[in-house]
């Protein structure tokens, strides 16, 4: 059948390219496999032997090299590496095999169903159909993927095409603690054919460990995208303002304040906010979420908040703890004394006004909300208003 071509293609009738078989093989001939060694030149008695250079000598092959592997049987390709291109990754390498390991880069992400995604999501993107997967061992293995690339285009006639079909399978392991884990890639089944003619392709080890290596980039360099997806919308939500409610209940009840945000959110956004509110951060323990804080001056700053009337909360330490509450989306922040008593209702509610204002304002996304300057105390004037922007 002829295929339709405009004329000034019929110029080149057929085309032909190397197969990726030969593209694996040094050009030129085999000659240098049957070369004759040359002897030593032969230095009669009585004369001294020249010095020979040792620039050209070749190496002892090891005793663990296959000594068959020559001609067109030598691979001269470059090894592929491992890239751990992704955020929190890194390769731990073997004899045996490659794995990359995936640290957690947000405490509240289950990292092995971050993982899964990952790899079923790159399959999926790149049409790779998923024959098996095994979510509580960790398995997912791939149906057969196909790829197809034209060596001989015949203008009237069918092109000659080289088929590679491979199977691989992907293992996740994730440490029980939940902080890290590992994926590895193994090479199930491979085939070759070449213009429908199955080329009974036996794989070395070398072989395999190109064909996974380069699997396995592009599975990480996905994530790679997929993370720095995930880092950028957590910044812009750690920007977003964080809604604090007073809650006061009888006069036996202590007050406190009820953040809508979770637990790092809110810590994260205190350790701006106590600054900007005039209090040092003396000490702090994320574990128990707690803050030593010390206000410096209880005048000045605060007083013109309220047009210098007396104030109950007074110069000196405090503890500011922090609760999780039954609601995940929720956060629970008291205020305590040095000695770690309950500060009256009045207090909780006059340090209420100004810790609301600026918990709810929007900031600006940066790489790391902590690294925000927090502002000075001197740029409020009366009234509390603004004298200078803040980050």
């Amino acid at each position: 059948m002829l295929k339709k071509v405009t004329p000034l293609l019929l110029v080149a009738a057929v085309s032909a390219c190397s197969t990726p078989i030969e593209r694996r093989q040094a050009n030129g001939t085999d000659d240098f496999l049957n070369a004759e060694t040359t002897p030593k030149l032969t230095i009669p008695e009585g004369l001294n032997s020249p010095t020979y250079s040792k620039e050209y000598d070749i190496p002892s092959v090891g005793t663990k090299s296959d000594k068959s592997i020559i001609g067109k049987k030598l691979d001269i390709r470059a090894p592929l590496q491992v890239l751990p291109m992704a955020e929190g990754t890194h390769i731990e390498e073997t004899s045996d095999n490659i794995r990359v390991v995936i640290d957690s880069i947000e405490s509240t992400t289950d990292l092995k169903q971050e993982v899964f995604d990952v790899i079923k999501g790159y399959l999926l993107k790149n049409n790779m159909a998923i024959r098996t997967e095994d979510y509580g061992s960790g398995v997912i293995e791939t149906d057969w993927i196909e790829h197809q690339e034209v060596i001989e285009s015949n203008w009237w006639g069918s092109d000659k095409v080289y088929t590679l079909r491979q199977r691989y399978s992907y293992n996740i392991d994730v440490k029980p603690h939940g902080r890290s884990g590992s994926v590895m890639i193994n090479l199930l089944e491979h085939e070759e054919f070449y213009n429908g003619e199955d080329q009974k392709i036996l794989l070395s080890g070398d072989d395999k460990r190109r064909y996974t290596t380069d699997m396995l980039n592009n599975a990480i360099s996905y994530m790679s995208i997929e993370r720095d997806r995930a880092i950028r919308a957590a910044r812009i939500k750690q920007s977003l303002g964080i809604k604090v409610d007073l809650i006061t209940g009888g006069v036996d009840d202590p007050a406190y304040w009820l953040a809508d945000a979770n637990y790092n959110s809110v810590w994260n956004r205190l350790r701006i906010v106590l600054p900007e509110m005039g209090f040092d951060i003396v000490d702090m323990d994320n574990s128990k979420g707690l803050f030593f804080i010390s206000l410096e001056e209880s005048g000045g700053f605060w007083s013109s908040l309220w047009a210098e009337e007396k104030l109950t909360l007074k110069k000196g330490n405090y503890r500011l703890l922090l609760e999780e509450t039954d609601n995940p989306e929720q956060t629970k922040i008291l205020l305590h004394d040095v000695e770690d008593n309950e500060l009256s209702n009045e207090a909780i509610t006059e340090v209420y006004q100004v810790l609301s204002d600026l918990m709810q304002e929007d900031r600006k996304p940066v790489g790391d909300s902590q690294q925000q300057a927090p502002v000075q105390r001197e740029e409020r004037g009366e009234g509390g208003k603004k004298g200078g922007q803040r980050p």
